[in-house]
């Protein structure tokens, strides 16, 4: 073991509040424990348990170790268990759920660097609305979630996030392609895609054409995002998504972002989440880093 004996006596003395019962569970005798114990005591310069006619308590001292201890040992029961588990990246598999742009750029290149380390690892991307990636996540269904605007729970916990700005996403060859950053007015010179209602990114960039004053008819309505890349792609046309959308589109040269220079779009945040105190493996944990590493380099 790595940490003390010691460690263990503490423990199993404060359970017991005797040095011979402890003794007795651990197989050692209780001479050696009170040697150990009283050492201890005398570096301290404290008495950790008060001697009381039935047995032992832990004094004000004792007890702010022994939760160290407790603390201690628990880790290390952690650190065991991480290093059995790199075992399973020899075989395995990851789910991760997350939502339609996400999936067709930044999660399968994320996925394929994975894969080359350890090749015998399995990765499985689901395809779902925002609610569902939360609940797959939720009920241990995935390993990790990603994606804008996950509804809130208790029983997630946030590996990383990060307020996106949508933006106008149009052909490199577009005419405001010079433009490096683009006035709202401008983009309805130009056909327009819109995700329709059922898709919560329709009412962010429908209010934000309101507020401006600006009365506008899209020629385009889809609730995919692969078909708004595809549609801005083709020609003239103009979406409004955010950077991490069009992660492989823009790698490859078929599309680009540009910020709305004088209206900002309402909040659109993405999450990694994972289910607390639950699918904590290595492998999950490695490709969460390898997702978080690739999410940091597009938002430097």
């Amino acid at each position: 073991m790595l940490h003390s004996r010691l460690l263990r006596y503490l423990d199993e003395v404060a359970r017991s509040g005797s040095i011979r019962a402890a003794g007795d569970r651990l197989h050692v005798a209780p001479s050696a424990i009170n040697k150990h114990l009283l050492l201890l005591e005398e570096e301290i310069g404290e008495p950790l348990f008060e001697r009381l006619p039935r047995g032992l308590r832990p004094t004000p001292a004792g007890e702010i170790l022994i939760a160290h201890v407790r603390r201690t040992m628990k880790d290390y029961r952690e650190v065991e268990a991480e290093i059995r588990d790199l075992k399973t990246l020899q075989r395995g598999e990851v789910i991760i759920a997350t939502m339609t742009g996400l999936a067709g750029g930044l999660v399968p290149r994320a996925a394929a660097r994975f894969c080359v380390r350890h090749p015998q690892m399995k990765i499985s991307i689901r395809v779902m609305l925002a609610h569902d990636v939360m609940r797959s996540v939720v009920s241990g269904e995935a390993d990790l979630g990603l994606g804008f605007n996950l509804p809130p729970s208790p029983q997630i916990e946030k590996l990383w996030e990060v307020d996106t700005t949508l933006g106008a996403v149009i052909s490199t060859r577009h005419a405001l392609a010079s433009m490096d950053s683009i006035p709202l007015a401008h983009c309805t010179s130009y056909p327009l895609i819109f995700a329709d209602r059922s898709m919560m990114i329709h009412g962010i960039v429908a209010e934000t054409f309101a507020e401006a004053g600006l009365v506008v008819e899209p020629v385009f309505r889809t609730n995919s995002i692969e078909t708004m890349k595809g549609l801005a792609a083709a020609g003239e046309s103009v979406a409004f998504l955010c950077r991490f959308d069009i992660a492989d589109e823009q790698h490859e040269g078929l599309l680009t972002y540009r910020q709305i220079r004088d209206r900002a779009f309402g909040r659109n945040v993405l999450s990694l989440v994972r289910r607390e105190r639950h699918g904590r493996g290595v492998a999950s944990g490695l490709f969460a880093e390898e997702i978080m590493g690739a999410l940091g380099s597009m938002s430097a």
